[in-house]
């Protein structure tokens, strides 16, 4: 019931910020750069340790990077190249937040856990890539559970509760475990011969 509640507040209130930067006339693209700027902003939180205010930073970040692709639909202004930029952005956003946490703990001289971020940051990129690279050869591969939005909210749980330690370790499981899901999957569909017309592997 609770999380019901939430959902239907948290759509409420994306639906009213995305009629107010409609009315705007900001272009989305602008909007995917702006939240990239915010990530920065949360990135230099997390390495000075201040991880409690950069999780309201990264809860700001979520919220512009949901909010473009609907502008874009609601202004009229939904292009191929629009989903290309968007999609490379939230690239540099994960690498980014990640690198914050390299930074925080290479100072404070955590040797683990700067292995640890950095198994998360290539977890998290190896995601995005397995299903990119999938949908190249066959229509579709959303399986697995760990997709940006559940890392995002890990990390803003891990920075609100300051339990990033924690966080960390099930990005990386998770991210691992979403990668080989993806591998499997594709596999299968390919072995199927449920692939896109015209794919073939690189030679």
């Amino acid at each position: 019931m609770y999380t019901r509640l939430i959902g239907k507040g948290s759509r409420w209130l994306l639906t009213k910020i995305v009629r107010g930067l409609a009315a705007t006339g900001l272009h989305p693209n602008f909007l995917t750069l702006l939240g990239l700027v915010v990530t920065i902003w949360a990135a230099v939180l997390f390495a000075k340790g201040e991880f409690r205010w950069a999780a309201g930073v990264v809860f700001l970040a979520g919220f512009l990077d949901m909010a473009d692709g609907p502008v874009a639909r609601k202004q009229g202004r939904v292009s191929t190249f629009g989903a290309f930029f968007d999609s490379v952005v939230d690239r540099y956003s994960d690498m980014i937040l990640y690198m914050g946490l390299l930074v925080y703990y290479a100072m404070i001289g955590r040797f683990f856990y700067v292995v640890l971020a950095a198994v998360a940051m290539a977890g998290s990129f190896m995601v995005s890539y397995a299903r990119a690279r999938a949908e190249a050869l066959i229509p579709a591969c959303k399986v697995g559970f760990m997709e940006r939005p559940e890392r995002l909210v890990l990390l803003i749980i891990g920075g609100a509760f300051n339990r990033m330690a924690p966080v960390l370790w099930l990005i990386a499981v998770l991210s691992t475990v979403t990668v080989i899901h993806r591998t499997i999957y594709t596999w299968q569909e390919t072995t199927a011969g449920r692939t896109l017309p015209g794919a073939r592997p690189p030679s």
